[in-house]
């Protein structure tokens, strides 16, 4: 217990919600992804093209809408997941050298932590971001939301409480995603620190880009479900959506593969990656200095343990 409530667990966590200035510098990067993957009439083109076509049609901050929401749902669940990860690594480790398959399971475990506590924020904030997007698919059902709490409110009132845990499913599926990402970090990160005494700015930036890259290419057609449950407006199928179901999971994999063939399930992805992989690199950069800086201030000498 007092490995989960240390000064360095909390300082962990910190350092985590530091990925915010990264998320900012490449939101439209992510806005560009999710028009893809949730409006399936929406050619399939390139990043760029896709941005100039948001900004000509919506204005030139639409790429930045949502941004507060999403802000905040990211500062509330890398907190989560860096605090219940460290934690965890703390107690189980005990001063010992990890290994890579600890680093594994103890990333499944704040993962999942992490999803369940932090879905309705996701649900929310895909909602904003999308509303008052111009869509291609007619069957889309648009929103009306004053801001975060009334989004809240609207859904709880219409769809039910349940409703603000779409998608958990496939979220929950997708724990293996940071969880692949952080197993690479910390093994090859391992791996560079048996050769020097300290690593690079460099060193950390590409490190976090391949572990990303690999996470999310392995599972981006998860990440369109999630992202299609999330949202929830669509008219097709309605029914039965509440935690998307392996059954619905299966349906909107299957629909996408029948009307667009294999591709279907990618589209969307070089938006994804270039955003995922710029900010996973950054924000692994800003996790490290940020940590030995806040450790430097608080007079803490960091163990290594890696």
């Amino acid at each position: 217990m007092a490995s989960v409530l240390s000064y360095e667990s909390l300082v962990h966590a910190v350092a985590g919600a530091g990925s915010v200035t990264a998320m900012t510098v490449f939101f439209p990067l992510d806005t560009a992804r999710l028009r893809l993957q949730v409006d399936e009439k929406r050619k399939s083109k390139t990043t760029h093209m896709v941005l100039l076509e948001i900004i000509k049609e919506e204005g030139l901050l639409a790429p930045y809408r949502g941004w507060f929401p999403v802000i905040s749902s990211l500062c509330c669940s890398n907190f989560v997941y860096f605090y219940t990860f460290n934690s965890l690594k703390a107690i189980w480790v005990k001063g010992q050298n990890s290994t890579t398959g600890k680093d594994l399971v103890v990333g499944f475990v704040a993962g999942v932590v992490n999803v369940l506590l932090t879905t309705p924020l996701w649900v929310v904030n895909t909602r904003l971001k999308l509303q008052g997007a111009k869509f291609r698919n007619e069957d889309i059902v648009p929103t009306n939301y004053k801001g975060i709490i009334d989004a809240f409110h609207q859904i709880i009132r219409d769809e039910g409480i349940l409703a603000l845990w779409n998608g958990t499913f496939p979220s929950l599926l997708l724990v293996f995603n940071p969880a692949i990402q952080f197993m690479f970090y910390e093994g090859l990160k391992r791996q560079l620190l048996k050769k020097r005494m300290k690593l690079s700015s460099v060193d950390v930036f590409i490190i976090g880009a391949v572990a990303k890259a690999i996470a999310t290419t392995v599972t981006y057609p998860m990440q369109t479900v999630q992202s299609i449950l999330r949202f929830g407006r669509h008219r097709l199928n309605p029914e039965n959506r509440t935690l998307g179901s392996l059954r619905n999971v299966l349906y909107l994999l299957h629909q996408r593969v029948r009307r667009f063939g294999i591709i279907g399930l990618y589209k969307g992805l070089e938006a994804k990656l270039l955003q995922t992989v710029l900010t996973a690199a950054l924000m692994f950069l800003v996790y490290e200095k940020l940590t030995a800086a806040t450790f430097t201030v608080m007079g803490l000498k960091r163990a290594r343990k890696h």
